[in-house]
């Protein structure tokens, strides 16, 4: 019977080829790079919802300034929008991992209980083999040779002694090689389970966070639609002051017809050079832009406007009669001006004479955006071809041209479309 036991096959016998042992520290490898790819995604959640707090930080603040814009904060909450989706994803995503993760632990941990199981059936055999082996052996060679009835007889028994004793060494190798398995995978699953902890701690954190994030967005966006109509009134009051002082300047049509046909030839300009700028095939970069005065107050805002020196423009497909394509800063006659990023100085001097005798600097900044500096002072700082960098003094504001005082016109097109500067600036 003991024979018979030990030689009997096994699905163990056969999984022996495998290397369990090899395998459980594959897994082992593999479940790590899951915990340390988790790790990852906990780190970026963490730094994704930091930069949200940062944002929202910003957007409260300026809500409670007196001297809020609403585009400023508007273009503010349209990336906490975009980073609150971002939280969400992640959060999703990792929750997604931390069930995957659990269903794997549970898995191995009931493989180590039947593995388990299995190691003490085959210590439990050992001994039996190893106990009915002694008691044989206590029988001697000579004995065993005297009472068989041949030699032949005699000799099947000593050799299947002796294959007792090797199939005894297989089965004890099968034993060690068995704990060295399920000692792995219990460190496996040790690791696994207080990693899975912390990930369902601080995805709980995450979580609660993000309420209180959502709550607060909520009530800034509750906010924004009073300040929007604060805003509408700003606007309406900057162009009623820039009417009447265009009305105290007398011959209003002739300055509306000379404004338009200005900007028609500023637009004709700036895509002949984004053209070309194009044909070079610059590569894109960030914007990394900056005001291009250290200090100043904003004098008009970006967009539609009742100020009828204004032109046309159709900005997304809807037409205005009057649009006023930048943002129009002033800190008084004189004040530097900076370049907003590092670029190529595309136009400078009067690249608009006849049809405007102003002076500015138009700057190309290689990813499809082109700033435009205009109603400089007459001194010229920078020429055409000349690379600027960033923060770099290009000209002084001034008031030449069509303009009702000093002041800077300060306007980005982007591939073509003249974009609210303030979503490109701090």
């Amino acid at each position: 019977m003991v024979g018979t036991s030990i030689v009997s096959p096994s699905p163990r016998d056969q999984a022996q080829a495998a290397d369990p042992l090899a395998e459980a520290k594959a897994e082992q490898q593999a479940l790590a790079r899951t915990l340390t790819s988790q790790r990852v995604a906990l780190a970026q959640l963490k730094a994704t919802s930091a930069a949200l707090a940062v944002k929202l930080d910003r957007a409260e603040a300026a809500l409670a300034s007196v001297t809020a814009e609403y585009d400023r904060i508007s273009g503010l909450l349209v990336q906490v929008q975009t980073q609150v989706a971002e939280i969400t994803a992640h959060l999703a995503d990792l929750r997604a991992q931390i069930a995957g993760l659990d269903r794997q632990l549970n898995t191995l941990a009931v493989r180590i209980r039947l593995e388990t199981a299995a190691l003490h059936e085959r210590e439990n055999l050992l001994q039996d083999h190893l106990r009915a082996a002694y008691e044989q052996t206590q029988t001697s060679l000579l004995e065993i040779i005297i009472s068989a009835p041949t030699l032949d007889a005699a000799t099947t028994q000593v050799s299947y002694l002796i294959s007792v004793t090797d199939q005894d060494r297989q089965l004890a190798d099968e034993i060690k090689s068995l704990r060295a398995e399920l000692t792995t995978e219990q460190v496996t699953l040790r690791d696994g389970r207080r990693t899975l902890g912390q990930a369902r701690d601080e995805a709980d954190a995450q979580a609660k966070l993000l309420t209180a994030r959502e709550a607060e967005l909520s009530d800034m966006e509750a906010q924004l639609a009073a300040l929007k109509k604060a805003a509408e009134r700003k606007r309406r009051a900057q162009a009623d002051a820039l009417n009447a002082a265009l009305e105290a300047r007398g011959n209003v049509a002739a300055q509306i017809k000379a404004s338009e046909d200005a900007f028609a030839a500023q637009i004709a300009l700036v895509k002949k050079l984004q053209a070309e700028a194009d044909a070079r095939n610059q590569s894109p970069s960030a914007f990394g832009f900056r005001w291009p005065e250290d200090s100043f107050h904003v004098t008009q805002e970006w967009g539609p406007t009742s100020f009828r020196l204004e032109p046309p423009y159709s900005y997304k497909g809807v037409y205005y009669p009057h649009f006023h394509t930048a943002i129009d800063i002033a800190s008084g006659c004189g004040t530097p001006i900076h370049a907003v990023g590092s670029g190529t100085v595309v136009a400078s001097g009067q690249p608009l004479w006849p049809w405007d005798s102003a002076y500015g600097v138009i700057i190309n900044h290689g990813f499809g955006a082109t700033t435009v500096y205009w109603h400089l002072q007459a001194r010229v700082v920078v020429s055409a071809g000349q690379t600027v960098s960033f923060g770099q003094v290009i000209g002084y504001e001034g008031s030449t041209g069509n303009s009702t005082g000093c002041h800077l016109h300060f306007a980005i097109n982007d591939h073509g479309v003249y974009e609210n500067p303030r979503h490109y600036l701090p």
